[in-house]
């Protein structure tokens, strides 16, 4: 079921949010409860503890190719929920 809260953010970081969100074909709110969703799966005791910098250098190592195909919403949908099992 879901709840709604309120947040504040830098106008920047919804803009560009969005902008990510809509680029994936996901809302910011499924955005953003997958992301807060990832962090509390594992028991990260600080921000610290978050393996961002170990994300950084996968993305970072080798050469990359940026152009994706682009998802369906079902496909995303699907891909999320299976993250909730």
């Amino acid at each position: 079921m879901d709840a709604k809260i309120t947040l504040s953010f830098d106008k920047s970081t919804i803009s560009k949010g969005k902008k990510y969100a809509n680029s994936n074909n996901i809302s910011l709110s499924r955005l953003i409860e997958f992301v807060l969703q990832k962090i509390t799966s594992a028991n990260y005791q600080s921000l610290e503890d978050f393996p961002i910098s170990q994300w950084v250098s996968q993305v970072a190592e080798g050469e990359t190719d940026y152009r994706t195909k682009r998802r369906t919403r079902s496909a995303l949908k699907k891909e999320f929920l299976s993250y909730k099992k």
